[in-house]
């Protein structure tokens, strides 16, 4: 059998199965995409999904400002 049968056109992703919106920041903590993007990203074209997904790095410093859990009780 040929492996052109399990051959699959995969929508580019960068889902890491971690779907959590930030409260406050309301992008995923996981990909970094705000919901918008989410809910759109079938629907995208490979370009518009390769856009999005160069800005993601961009974002993930809205998450690391967090001052709660044991990282902020550490400081005191």
């Amino acid at each position: 059998m040929s492996d052109e049968i399990w051959r699959r056109d995969e929508i580019e992703s960068p889902c890491v199965k971690i779907c959590v919106l930030h409260p406050e920041a309301k992008i995923c903590i996981g990909c970094h995409r705000n919901a918008d993007e989410i809910a759109a990203w079938s629907r995208m074209s490979p370009q518009e999904r390769r856009a999005v997904m160069a800005e993601l790095p961009g974002r993930a410093p809205l998450l690391a400002r967090r001052r709660g859990g044991r990282a902020g009780r550490r400081r005191g």
